[in-house]
C-alpha cells in the first residue's frame, strides 16, 4: 500500500529551533506524534523550517517526507548513537592542535586568517550530514506531493541578514522584508553546517560571496519564514525550560565566569525570539478577528496563523550536569579555562554535548512531553 499523501489542502508547518544538543528533545516530541499515525503516512507537516541544530532535524524529515514513520526511525538512530567525537574533534590532540593553529594562523595573517578560525573543528560534523542526509529525495518528494517547502535559515555575517535558504512547490516566490531574506536554491550539506555554526564555537561557512553563521544569532521573527512559506498553522518545538541551578544557593556577589554568560547569551539567542514572535502575532491575529471576515482579503496583508508551542518540562543543564563525566578530559579543560566545571551553573555545556546517554535521556523527556499532551496535539494536528 503506498503511502498516503498527506499535504493535499493542508497549510501546517512545522518549526524547529536552535539549541545544539538540545535539538535532540525534539526527536522524542516527532518520535510521540508518529505514535499517533498510520504506519504508511507520510508527514503531517508539509511545510518545514529548521534553525541551527534543528535545519538538521528539518531536512532529514523532508528527505522523508512520504514515509513519516521511516523518517523519524532514522533520525532517532542517529541520535541514539551519537557521541561528540560524531559532531567536532574532541580528543586532545585535535582540540588543542585546532586552537594552536587558530592562534597561529591569526597572527602571522595580522589577525585576519583567510580560514574561519573557531574554538572547536566541527569537520566529523561535515562527514556524518553525507553519511546520512540525502538530499536528492527533498526534490523527489516535492514532485510527488509529500512536500510542500522545507527552508534553513543562517545568518549572514557579511550582510547582517537572516536568510531562508528554501526548497519548494513553483507556488513559493522569494521575499525580502528588513534584515530577512527567502533565497531559493538547492539545499546541501554547506546550509546545514552555516545554520548550525553556533559563533566562535564552530567555524562560518561561506556559501557563494557571503559568510554564514548560526541561523538564531540574527532571527529576530523565526515565524516569518513558515508564513512566507504559506503556513496558516504552526507546530513549534521551543527549547525554554524550567529554571533550575545546580547550586540551591546563588552567590550574588561574585560576577559571572565567561562560561555562564555564554550559556547566557545562547539561552537568550535560541528562545527569546521565539518568544517575542509569538506574542507578536497573538497581536495580529486578535487584530484581524477585529476586521470582517468578508474584507480580510481586500484590506490588508495579514492573515490569522494558529500555533502550537510544546517546550521542555526538564532542565537541560541539570540533565548535562548528570552526564558531565562523559566528556573527553579536553573539553573538560577548556570548560574550565571558561570558568564551567562539573558544578557550574552555567548552561553551556547542555549546548555542546552531543554523548549517546545524554541525548537518549532529552529524547525521552520530549517524548514524555509530547505523550502528555496528546489530545492536544492530536486536534491541532488533525490526525
Amino acid at each position: 500500500m503506498s503511502p498516503k499523501k498527506s499535504y493535499k489542502g493542508c497549510k501546517t508547518a512545522l518549526l524547529l529551533t536552535g539549541g545544539g544538543a538540545s535539538a535532540a528533545y525534539q526527536v522524542g516530541v516527532l518520535k510521540a506524534i508518529s505514535k499517533f499515525m498510520p504506519r504508511n503516512h507520510g508527514i503531517p507537516f508539509p511545510i518545514i523550517s529548521g534553525t541551527s541544530a534543528g535545519a538538521i532535524n528539518a531536512t532529514t524529515i523532508a528527505c522523508y517526507a512520504s514515509c513519516y514513520h521511516l523518517g523519524i526511525r532514522r533520525l532517532e538512530y542517529v541520535w541514539n548513537h551519537l557521541h561528540t567525537s560524531s559532531i567536532y574533534h574532541s580528543k586532545a590532540r585535535k582540540v588543542f592542535g585546532h586552537i594552536l593553529y587558530g592562534l597561529l594562523s591569526s597572527y602571522r595573517a595580522g589577525y585576519a586568517p583567510k580560514k574561519a578560525m573557531s574554538l572547536l573543528n566541527n569537520e566529523p560534523l561535515r562527514v556524518l550530514l553525507n553519511q546520512v542526509v540525502d538530499f536528492k529525495r527533498i526534490d523527489g518528494n516535492i514532485n510527488n506531493g509529500y512536500l510542500s517547502s522545507i527552508a534553513i535559515t543562517a545568518s549572514s555575517y557579511t550582510s547582517g541578514d537572516s536568510i531562508s535558504f528554501y526548497q519548494a512547490d513553483k507556488s513559493i516566490t522569494p521575499w525580502q522584508r528588513s534584515k530577512r531574506r527567502g533565497v531559493q536554491t538547492t539545499l546541501h550539506t554547506d546550509h546545514l553546517l552555516a545554520s548550525s555554526s553556533i559563533p566562535l564555537i564552530f567555524p562560518s561557512i561561506k556559501i557563494k560571496k557571503e559568510h554564514f553563521g548560526d541561523g538564531s544569532v540574527s532571527q529576530l521573527s523565526p515565524l516569518s519564514t513558515p508564513i512566507h512559506l504559506g503556513a496558516e498553522k504552526i507546530f513549534i518545538i521551543g527549547v525554554e525550560q524550567p529554571q533550575q541551578t545546580i547550586h540551591h544557593a546563588v552567590d550574588f556577589h561574585r560576577p559571572p565566569t565567561n562560561a555562564e554568560i555564554a550559556g547566557h547569551l545562547m539561552d537568550t539567542v535560541f528562545s527569546e525570539a521565539l518568544n517575542s514572535d509569538l506574542e507578536r502575532m497573538h497581536r495580529v491575529n486578535k487584530t484581524v478577528s477585529l476586521i470582517p471576515e468578508a474584507k480580510r482579503n481586500f484590506q490588508s496583508d495579514l492573515k490569522q496563523v494558529e500555533s502550537f508551542l510544546i517546550n521542555p518540562s526538564q532542565n537541560f543543564h541539570v540533565l548535562a550536569h548528570e552526564h558531565y563525566d562523559e566528556l573527553k578530559w579536553a573539553l573538560k579543560f577548556i570548560l574550565r579555562l571558561m570558568g564551567s566545571g562539573k558544578d557550574s551553573d552555567s548552561s553551556l555545556t547542555s549546548y555542546i554535548m552531543f554523548e549517546q546517554n545524554y541525548c537518549k535521556r532529552l529524547i525521552q523527556v520530549g517524548f514524555n512531553d509530547a505523550m502528555a499532551q496528546e489530545a492536544q496535539i492530536r486536534e491541532f494536528l488533525n490526525i
